[in-house]
């Protein structure tokens, strides 16, 4: 099915009402990064006649509100759950705010799991983060060591929060037999992204910094050492990932949503993609002054390669290549 919706009520005629429907699927977090490339993916045919697409957002409900999920789940009546609201941000914001971080993304993920339960969804998955591993461990990091020591310092609040997902998925299994997973994303990019350089991430914030240094003609500023390590994954190719989950992954258990080790870059590495892509020929200056985060994180994607072998992901030159068109297309928006 090509036609979505946006947090609206669904028609009483036409082709959804006409259509056998027997999947509503609500996307909290519908307008953020993933919820935008679900939408991209769906409407663009990877949907199927037999699901209605739901995308909501912070403006249809407040999240943190028991009451306000319950009135959600109600005007809509989901079959399915794809559940991304969050708070979210960057290093130096999570350092600034952990307690924030930690509050309010456990009630946000309490409220949609409960009422999803009590609604008799038949499937939630949720999304989670490689930074919730532990810090001090052996690499690559695998779905099996997500509880095996505390995260990195940095983030500790978002980390935890995140990690009660997989706490409570077991026990509605266990407790109710619900089908409620989770999958574990490397860092995630593309269009529709937060490119604000305080708060965003790092691939956003540089494309950001590479646009500003173009313009003013300066060096552009790295944050960091450059040496980190992480692994990227497109926005796109993650959305047609968790179309896949929503249909045919059975466990309880999260998989880990990524491109391969071998396709591990370091941030230096990633912001001359970016200069070569926005064709920035200005000199590449690192401010060891500012913290580089976690060294590495790297994950292994061999439990989903067991599941899809021949899954192709988008180079990752090709894929900083497109996000950084749809800026430079809609710097008016995206850079607030």
């Amino acid at each position: 099915m090509k036609g979505h919706l946006r947090g609206q009520e669904p028609p009483e005629i036409g082709f959804l009402a006409m259509s056998e429907v027997t999947k509503r699927i609500l996307v909290t977090g519908g307008t953020g990064l993933v919820g935008r490339a679900i939408e991209k993916v769906v409407a663009d045919g990877e949907g199927r006649p037999d699901e209605e697409w739901i995308f909501v957002s912070s403006r249809d409900a407040d999240l943190t509100s028991s009451s306000e999920t319950k009135a959600l789940f109600e005007r809509h009546k989901p079959t399915h759950v794809i559940h991304l609201a969050a708070m979210v941000g960057g290093l130096f914001k999570n350092i600034r705010s952990n307690l924030d971080f930690w509050r309010t993304n456990i009630h946000i993920n309490d409220n949609v799991l409960h009422t999803a339960h009590e609604s008799g969804v038949q499937k939630v998955v949720s999304c989670l983060s490689t930074c919730i591993f532990p810090d001090k461990t052996t690499y690559p990091i695998d779905e099996t060591m997500i509880h095996n020591g505390p995260p990195h310092s940095s983030n500790f609040g978002y980390s935890y929060a995140k990690r009660m997902i997989d706490v409570q998925n077991r026990g509605y299994s266990e407790q109710h037999g619900r089908r409620f997973t989770a999958v574990i994303p490397t860092n995630v990019f593309g269009p529709h992204d937060n490119f604000n350089i305080e708060d965003g991430h790092v691939l956003p914030g540089l494309i950001h910094k590479v646009y500003l240094a173009k313009q003013s003609g300066s060096a552009l500023t790295v944050w960091g050492t450059g040496k980190p390590r992480r692994q990227f994954i497109y926005s796109l190719d993650l959305a047609r990932l968790f179309l896949w989950v929503l249909r045919e992954y059975d466990e309880v258990e999260p998989i880990i949503l990524s491109v391969g080790e071998e396709d591990e870059v370091s941030i230096r590495e990633a912001a001359e993609a970016i200069a070569e892509a926005m064709e920035f020929r200005g000199e590449l200056v690192f401010d060891t002054t500012k913290s580089d985060g976690q060294f590495k994180k790297t994950a292994s994607n061999a439990k989903l390669r067991r599941y899809l072998p021949g899954f192709q992901f988008t180079p990752f030159r090709k894929a900083v290549k497109e996000t950084c068109a749809w800026f430079n297309a809609n710097y008016a928006s995206a850079r607030k």
